[in-house]
């Protein structure tokens, strides 16, 4: 589920050019979804339980999404980077094949007949978070249910937000995942919560995790607008380049030669 997650925030980072630095460090935990109101950890949660990061610098984003795997987005170029840390390994993305990974999973959706945007509904509900003062709001995408706390007088929660708000979320809908725009938002959600995955039918039992509803919890523990080096947006001098295999090319040439 970690990949699940991990996705949903790439696609986020799409983004065009930002006026400062910014970075934002998430916990997160990743448990089996409970049918309560009140969130009850559980010591898989507690297990799974790890940190997240997010720099911004200018039209460039890092993803830190665990000490293996960086993602790295250039804003200009359209460019995606991902780093395998413990590999060395640098795998780039080009503009052009993250519009067919956007086209593929468009037809792997299981709401392609749903033509209306979702969007996020108040619930009516508050509860402090951290001590700050939160609204909640709830989002069913298509494939997956949201909640997200939002904190209108968190700290720079302002500035944090416009620099959100200049997210392309053209992408988003490119790649039918139907995300909320920021400027939907009233202030800065500081938590959000993704149930993922579907409850097996009724009268189907077992003590496997497939078939059962995935809960992705993620709080902002730290934020900064401090300046960022730009080292951090760079590939390491000492990794090197693998390419990904060219499947979305049809024209291709066949892998064994015509008899002639």
């Amino acid at each position: 589920m970690k990949t699940a997650f991990y996705s949903l925030v790439l696609t986020a980072f799409v983004i065009l050019p930002l006026r400062a630095d910014l970075t934002i460090v998430y916990s997160t935990t990743v448990q089996p979804a409970s049918h309560g109101q009140k969130e009850q950890p559980t010591p898989s949660a507690v297990a799974a339980a790890t940190n997240m990061t997010i720099k911004v610098k200018g039209d460039k984003a890092r993803i830190d999404a665990s000490p293996q795997i960086t993602a790295i987005f250039d804003g200009r170029t359209g460019e995606l980077i991902n780093l395998l840390n413990d590999r060395k390994t640098v795998v780039r993305i080009s503009p052009d094949k993250m519009r067919a990974i956007a086209d593929m999973l468009n037809k792997f959706s299981s709401n392609k007949a749903g033509s209306d945007k979702p969007r996020l509904t108040p619930t009516g509900q508050r509860e402090t978070i951290n001590g700050y003062e939160t609204e909640q709001y709830t989002y069913d995408g298509p494939d997956f249910k949201a909640m997200y706390w939002i904190a209108p007088n968190y700290p720079n929660g302002a500035a944090v937000l416009a620099q959100l708000q200049l997210i392309k979320s053209e992408f988003w809908d490119a790649a039918n995942t139907k995300m909320p725009d920021f400027r939907d938002f009233s202030g800065l959600p500081i938590r959000m919560r993704m149930i993922v995955g579907k409850e097996n039918p009724a009268g189907e039992h077992g003590d496997s995790a497939a078939g059962h509803p995935t809960e992705i919890t993620s709080t902002i523990t730290g934020l900064s607008l401090d300046s960022i080096a730009d080292s951090q947006f760079t590939v390491p001098t000492n990794f090197k380049e693998t390419k990904l295999p060219d499947i979305f090319n049809k024209n291709a040439a066949p892998p064994v030669s015509p008899n002639p």
